[in-house]
């Protein structure tokens, strides 16, 4: 179980662009600096140097970044690791997350990203290791690697097998006590879509959605952010039962249990996007 509960509205930012950095953390809950899909090949020695330099000028802000390493099957995941050692980084992202073996080397806490057909197969066992802390899927390259050519349908509903990676993920996450989080969204203009699966997201139990550009977040924070009404009825619900939480009545009915975890769960919620206390 991780004792790490941050907000909801994750950004990715380009390492090779440190001077996008600061605008990201005033943005963001979180930022993963991309050392990855984000940076050409050739920029990849710079943007390890930004990550360093970011370190040495007192900018990086540990507790609210992640950085995003290169898949451990590259010539640049050693890199990659020597730079966040350097860096001082304490949680880092595996880019195509596929067995133990990536992960016994790295000396961080690792949030998973399953976006491979091996990945989403083996998230169960990835999940169990004690430097996990949280786990991403992706869809495009999953269906990249089924030999498939678009992860949704033309009305952007995703494919079947996308919402099975993205239902397996979550499960296995939660059953480990681990952060899960939900896949990007790439049309950057369809602010309602993006509101509509965020919803779902929450709704099922994500904890995140991860954003490609700044414009998303207030987008996937007001999703995240319970309704007044929602908070209200959580409170009055908490203060009732108090300590006693077997099965009881509440404003006409039966509440139970996984009630009063869904209460809690809506006050976490509350507080973490700024309608708390």
């Amino acid at each position: 179980m991780t004792d790490w509960i941050p907000g909801p509205a994750w950004l990715f930012c380009p390492a090779d662009r440190p001077d996008r950095y600061p605008k990201a953390l005033t943005a963001a809950d979180t930022v993963i600096l991309d050392l990855e899909d984000a940076v050409a090949p050739v920029h990849k020695p710079a943007a390890r140097e930004a990550l360093r330099r970011l370190a040495a000028d007192g900018a990086l802000v540990v507790d609210r970044t992640v950085v995003r390493l290169n898949g451990a099957e590259t010539a640049e995941h050693a890199l990659d690791l020597a730079a966040v050692a350097d860096a001082g980084v304490r949680r880092v992202m595996l880019a195509k997350s596929e067995n133990l073996e990536q992960l016994a080397p790295i000396d961080h806490d690792v949030v998973l990203l399953v976006e491979t057909p091996r990945g989403i197969e083996n998230v169960g066992q990835l999940v169990e290791q004690a430097n996990v802390v949280g786990v991403m899927w992706g869809a495009d390259d999953l269906v990249a690697g089924l030999g498939g050519t678009a992860s949704r349908r033309e009305d952007g509903r995703y494919r079947d097998v996308a919402r099975y990676a993205r239902s397996r993920t979550l499960i296995a996450a939660k059953a480990r006590g681990r952060l899960a989080l939900d896949a990007v969204f790439m049309d950057i203009t369809d602010g309602a879509e993006l509101a509509a699966e965020c919803e779902d997201a929450v709704a099922s139990g994500f904890d995140a959605t991860v954003a490609i550009h700044p414009s998303q977040l207030p987008v996937i924070r007001q999703a995240y952010a319970p309704s007044p009404e929602r908070v209200d009825w959580a409170r009055r619900l908490l203060a009732q039962v108090g300590d006693d939480t077997g099965v009881t009545t509440f404003e006409g009915r039966m509440v139970d249990g996984p009630i009063f975890a869904q209460a809690r769960r809506v006050l976490r919620l509350a507080e973490a996007t700024g309608g708390g206390v």
